[in-house]
């Protein structure tokens, strides 16, 4: 019974040798996640956005070339000629703007573009983290709830032997028979539920980083959980609003916003280009009047272009990026309270694991003492079979409830940092450091 009574009470605890960690998941996440390689793409996409920009402000060259072959029939009063001839040609012209408002506004856009671009790719990787880390610990903790059953099932299998032997011998009814057999049937249920849950949770996991990563290393025993440094919650707040990718995020679209409402606006300005070209064109005739002409021209001088009326068409685009800006505002707003919140909710979800798991483990060694005094009560005969039972079932969930408070504890920690934009590798490094590797 003591063999059982501890492998009951450190099977959820116990470490292992693991073909995998964290981290080497995490980095297995990096190369095969779908989401991030999108993620990584739109980065490299968002990065020409910049070059995109300062085109505008660069020459711009352009050749165009024409042949035409001319078939004509020339009717006079001294006889008839035919001029069959061919007209060929090209230009080439190079466009320096000089004054283009629209165009330096445009710049500045590719500029805040890519950063925010950049951004996004760090918020991605933030989410990788939690992904990664949400879907490792769902694996461990469905691996738990397996083993607690597991052991649950064969201290009721035991139990249930015991029981059969007592009533043979008389000492006790019927009735605590059927309730070990009713026990042993249902942790045979829970056992298997608990299997198929541990496949949907492996699944998962392989979904992110593309292929199995085999048993995975568990958190070493007796670990202990730091509280969160600063221990201040509206420290965390002050960062969160501040620093949060997502509000550096809306913080650049609202730039952007302000940007286009320039650009719109400077749809009223003159424009003033250098332009440059240079052409040739020959023609020739045959038949009747014979000849030809080749002609070389080059100039350079400055266009000025002054818009008048557009129909209303620029000035309703104003309107439009004026209403989108405000827009923006609100959105960076709803940006700040929500990053606000999730630090208030990731903070309070930290502190309120630390005390959940200081109460499961007093619970556990509760649950450990009422197991031990059951068993030793039922072997002299004040305690009924059920009894026994009842403190193996409440044993088994206690350490199944402290296992998962742990788990979701090192999930808020990373969230807390998440919501302050601050998550990164050495924070997931921090956290492997904690699992049971050989």
């Amino acid at each position: 019974m003591k063999s059982i009574l501890t492998v009951l009470v450190a099977g959820l605890l116990s470490a292992s040798a693991w073909s995998a960690d964290l981290l080497e998941v995490y980095r297995m996440a990096q190369a095969h996640d779908a989401r991030y390689a999108a993620a990584r793409a739109e980065r490299q996409a968002g990065e020409e956005k910049i070059h995109q920009g300062r085109a505008g402000l660069l020459p711009s060259v352009g050749l165009s070339a024409q042949t035409t072959w001319n078939e004509a029939d020339v009717r006079s009063t001294v006889g008839t000629a035919e001029r069959n001839y061919n007209t060929n040609g090209y230009t080439v012209q190079l466009t320096q703007p000089l004054f283009r408002w629209q165009n330096w506004v445009q710049y500045r856009q590719g500029a805040l573009q890519t950063a925010l671009a950049e951004v996004q790719f760090g918020q991605a990787g933030q989410e990788l983290i939690l992904r990664v880390a949400e879907a490792y610990f769902n694996v461990l903790n469905a691996q738990d709830a397996l083993d607690a059953v597991t052991q649950l099932r064969t201290a009721a299998a035991e139990q249930l032997e015991i029981a059969k032997a007592s009533f043979e011998v008389g000492t006790v009814t019927i009735t605590d028979v059927h309730e070990a057999q009713s026990r042993f049937d249902l942790a045979v249920a829970q056992e298997i539920a608990a299997r198929n849950q541990l496949e949907i949770r492996r699944q998962a996991l392989v979904q992110i980083v593309g292929r199995d990563p085999g048993e995975l290393a568990r958190l070493r025993a007796g670990v202990a959980l730091q509280p969160p440094q600063p221990a201040n919650i509206d420290d965390w707040v002050s960062a969160a609003e501040q620093g949060s990718y997502g509000v550096q995020a809306r913080q650049l679209q609202r730039e952007l916003a302000e940007r286009e409402v320039e650009r719109s606006r400077a749809g009223h300005y003159p424009t003033l280009d250098v332009v440059a070209s240079y052409g040739r064109s020959h023609s020739g005739f045959t038949q009747g009047v014979q000849g030809s002409t080749r002609t070389e021209a080059s100039a350079i001088g400055l266009q000025l272009n002054v818009p008048l009326f557009a129909g209303g068409g620029i000035s309703s685009r104003e309107r439009e990026a004026a209403a989108l800006k405000l827009k923006a505002d609100a959105e960076l707003d709803a940006a700040r309270r929500d990053a606000a919140l999730a630090a208030r909710q990731a903070y309070l979800g930290v502190t309120s694991g630390l005390a959940q798991v200081d109460a499961l483990e007093a619970a556990k060694l509760s649950s450990t003492s009422a197991l031990e005094a059951n068993r030793l009560g039922y072997e002299v005969g004040v305690r009924i079979n059920i009894d026994v039972l009842n403190a193996q079932s409440q044993l088994a969930d206690t350490l199944q409830r402290l296992a998962r408070a742990r788990y979701d504890t090192l999930i808020a920690q990373l969230q807390l940092k998440a919501a302050a934009g601050s998550l990164s590798d050495e924070d997931l490094q921090q956290l492997n450091a904690l699992l049971a590797t050989q």
